[in-house]
């Protein structure tokens, strides 16, 4: 079976940082996104970033940039759609996604969720952490996604849906669950306190 192709989601508008793309934020002498790309790439057999506005201002990466077909910032779920699309065209039958601000996720990321897909027609999976509160949460941006669901992804999207989980809810999500010890692997970072607390992590 070949290894599912790779998108990093960089396409929210970082409010919280002020705006501009938030992947471009340094942590130890790298960006966020270059963080994602060493821990990603491995794992796939190719690799894209989906990012909206002028896809130029990251040719120095050397990766296909996806933007949305869904206008208007319509969420995660609108890059996971452009990545199924450039999946398609490439006959590829699964992505898996990563969040651009998330630089600590973990490298073994596409095995495990392969393993948790394991005897789904169409795997679809969510990573997931303990939470003390809700006893596991997850995370909606690092997902084990089948190029078989895009049009009814589309269709949902059309339709106004925006919330991942009540997507994968409809088709029979499962998760896989990683340990947060000694951390959170799923840690991101939305505000400048949270890059601060990066630095510390790293």
């Amino acid at each position: 079976m070949k290894q599912p192709l790779g998108v990093i989601l960089a396409g929210g508008q970082a409010r919280r940082m002020g705006g501009g793309d938030k992947g471009r934020l340094m942590l130890q002498g790298r960006s966020l996104l270059e963080h994602a790309r060493a821990r990603l790439e491995p794992q796939v057999d190719a690799l894209a970033l989906n990012a909206n506005g002028d896809p130029a201002r990251f040719d120095d990466l050397g990766l296909p940039v996806i933007v949305d077909s869904i206008a208007g910032f319509a969420g995660p779920l609108a890059g996971v759609l452009a990545g199924l699309d450039w999946a398609a065209e490439k006959g590829a039958d699964l992505i898996v996604t990563a969040a651009a601000d998330t630089p600590f996720f973990p490298c073994d990321l596409v095995p495990r969720f392969l393993q948790a897909g394991e005897g789904m027609t169409h795997p679809l999976v969510l990573a997931a952490s303990p939470d003390p509160e809700r006893a596991r949460n997850r995370h909606p941006t690092f997902g084990l996604w089948p190029v078989a669901l895009r049009d009814d992804l589309r269709a949902a999207l059309e339709g106004g849906l925006r919330k991942v989980v009540q997507w994968t809810d409809q088709h029979g999500g499962r998760e896989a669950l990683f340990t947060n010890q000694p951390f959170d692997p799923f840690f991101n970072v939305n505000t400048p306190e949270d890059l601060a607390r990066a630095e510390e992590l790293s």
